[in-house]
């Protein structure tokens, strides 16, 4: 009876629009309801988040689980042809201003009040690079619900919506939607972060995004952009070294992030959306997070990588998610039996939470959903056996979207867990007669990991193929140690344990030592042979060792010779004692081999976690390319 008397005051009180006086006897108590309900949210969790393995944590290291929606409507939602002030044909049937969507219909406080009632944590809130720089100030229409707004641009809103969500308890992850306030998604100007704009363009906007909530830590991520598909001549690619590189430009913004913006944001990556052309017979399909497996990111500032993935029933792995035009024959995920649905999850996405390997980070499952008023037993059966999906592996997710408008046929997101009417009045997943709310009941309620979450061991990886991968703010503020050649180092706080004989791969962890190296900035880079002074580890070959108390961080190559070893002190002391790793004619790695498969297709040598890199050994005998053969790996 409760409940039922308080969305009933609502309704009124929005109705009447009392929540923007915050006067009159049902204002009081509608406040003092979802007041209580905000700062229970507000003291249950302190930012910034971090992560630990594959999960989030607060600031106190205790698990946050990320339970969120998107509040769509700042990406925009004209469809990009015919009248712009047409919501009924023009605006994938809501008309957004490129502003979160419900501002017009329902007071802000009110929209708040319903997300608590939800039971969701977090928001992510969609933007346009459009949205950055509009200076025109929206038009009343599109805040009549909330007149205090009036007079302020796209982005001054979207700053007011911010503030809300937050001061409210509810974290915040920027999300970069769209180049161009256009909906997505499709060939729509917006497939990838450069399609309307300049890379160097899209990195100074997220820059801008980032440092302009600096202060405020419940805005605690950075979702770089949204569903990176294919134009209509080229594929993005995920580690091509090329301007549709997305592996390499999501590594640029980050790091223009952690250093010059906001380095206490999560930095959460989407795997490439779409590749190829819907045609069957021709190559196609939904790569996800597949690439991740032998190419995963390795940020300046450890723990803070989210790994993202999208998935809806009338997709597929190898379905665009067509009907008619541009559809294939290719199974949709809703065609999927439960245990087929379940296997293609784990390989497109689900591997990124195993613990211990390069790719180790959260996962979270920024979009999903399905329709209120969907009938098709497929689609229904589908959404339940994801959600049970979501819910057995306690698997972070966010709803899409959070907020739709409801109206006359033609209008509205029948896929909103929220819709209001031009009234204020709503409908959705809290009334009791939508189909979704068990579903929705079974992620918010099903058995989750709480409470502290123990820091693991962590694995990364670097990667030369194309550029330097300095992944340590102390070895990046040293210069350029090598001149001409590509260069790669360690996170701070990890070592270098492993190597591949071919592609300049790299393993580095901590395992074992924590932070290893000494206080101060104190390196040797190593390019002969004069600190080889135990003993000739390797017979014949080129040894790169590290002076006594240092130990392996870094190293460099040219084209794909060793060019030189970069070693650093340690704040302990270091064993003398150990053996050689030879991994020129096949791999040599431990039992297990902790850290995964980080050189896929190149032979690997690779200390145990009780040892220590302390040279790279490597010959330029005719024949040979120079590459590392050798690692000598001693005792900690």
């Amino acid at each position: 009876m409760i409940g039922l008397l308080s969305r009933c005051t609502l309704a009124l009180v929005v109705t009447a629009g009392l929540f923007i006086s915050g006067s009159g006897p049902m204002a009081s108590a509608a406040t003092a309801e979802t007041g209580r309900s905000a700062k229970s949210l507000a003291e249950s969790w302190t930012g910034p988040l971090s992560t630990r393995g594959h999960y989030i944590v607060d600031a106190g290291g205790s698990r946050f689980k990320l339970k969120s929606a998107n509040w769509g409507g700042a990406q925009g939602s004209w469809t990009g042809s015919g009248d712009g002030a047409d919501p009924a044909n023009h605006h994938a049937g809501e008309d957004s201003f490129n502003i979160p969507i419900g501002l017009d219909r329902v007071p802000l406080a009110g929209l708040l009040a319903d997300f608590h009632r939800l039971g969701i944590n977090s928001v992510r809130l969609p933007f346009s690079n459009a949205l950055v720089h509009n200076t025109v100030p929206v038009p009343d229409a599109a805040v009549a619900a909330n007149p205090r707004l009036r007079g302020r641009t796209p982005l001054q809103v979207y700053d007011a919506v911010v503030d809300a969500l937050t001061q409210d308890g509810f974290a915040v992850i920027l999300n970069n939607h769209t180049n161009t306030a256009r909906w997505c998604c499709g060939l729509d100007g917006n497939e990838r972060w450069n399609t309307s704009q300049s890379t160097a363009q899209w990195v100074d906007d997220w820059a801008f995004m980032a440092g302009r909530y600096r202060d405020n830590k419940r805005v605690v991520g950075a979702d770089l952009y949204n569903e990176v598909r294919r134009t209509i001549l080229d594929d993005p690619n995920w580690g091509g070294g090329d301007d549709h590189d997305w592996f390499t430009a999501a590594q640029q913004a980050a790091d223009r992030i952690q250093t010059q913006a906001d380095p206490d944001l999560l930095i959460v990556i989407e795997g490439i959306n779409w590749t190829g052309i819907p045609v069957d017979g021709l190559p196609h399909g939904r790569p996800t997070l597949t690439p991740a497996r032998t190419l995963s990111h390795t940020l300046l500032r450890s723990g803070k990588l989210v790994y993202s993935a999208h998935f809806y029933g009338f997709t597929g792995p190898n379905h665009s998610g067509a009907y008619g035009t541009g559809e294939t024959h290719d199974a949709r995920y809703q065609d999927l039996s439960r245990t087929d649905l379940y296997d293609v999850l784990r390989q497109e996405a689900f591997f990124v939470t195993d613990e211990g390997q390069h790719y180790t980070a959260p996962l979270w499952i920024s979009e999903f959903g399905t329709g209120a008023t969907e009938t098709e037993p497929k689609a229904r059966a589908w959404f339940a056996n994801f959600t049970d999906y979501l819910a057995t592996n306690d698997a972070d997710f966010g709803y899409w979207p959070l907020v739709g408008w409801s109206g006359p046929a033609g209008q509205g997101d029948d896929y909103a867990l929220l819709r209001y009417d031009t009234a204020g009045h709503r409908s959705g997943v809290l009334d009791g007669t939508d189909w979704r709310a068990a579903g929705w009941q079974n992620l918010l309620n099903s058995p989750s990991r709480t409470g502290p979450i123990a820091v693991p061991t962590r694995w990364n990886m670097l990667d030369l193929d194309h550029a330097d991968a300095v992944r340590s703010l102390r070895i990046a503020a040293l210069g350029d140690w090598d001149p001409g050649a590509r260069k790669g180092a360690c996170p701070d706080g990890q070592r270098l344990i492993a190597l591949a004989h071919t592609g300049g791969r790299g393993l580095c962890t901590h395992t074992g030592t924590g932070d290893l190296r000494a206080a101060g900035e104190g390196h040797t880079v190593v390019r002969d042979e004069r600190y080889v002074t135990r003993g000739d580890w390797a017979n014949g070959y080129t040894k790169l060792e590290c002076p006594a108390g240092q130990f392996l961080t870094g190293y460099a190559v040219r084209g794909a010779a060793l060019s030189s070893a970069l070693c650093v002190p340690a704040r302990t002391p270091l064993g003398a004692t150990g053996r050689t790793v030879w991994f020129d004619r096949g791999d040599n790695r431990p039992a297990g081999s902790a850290g995964g498969e980080f050189a896929y297709g190149s032979y690997k040598g690779q200390c145990a976690e009780g040892e220590y890199a302390a040279g790279i050994a490597y010959t330029a005998r005719v024949g040979s390319s120079s590459t590392p053969d050798a690692l000598l790996c001693r005792a900690l």
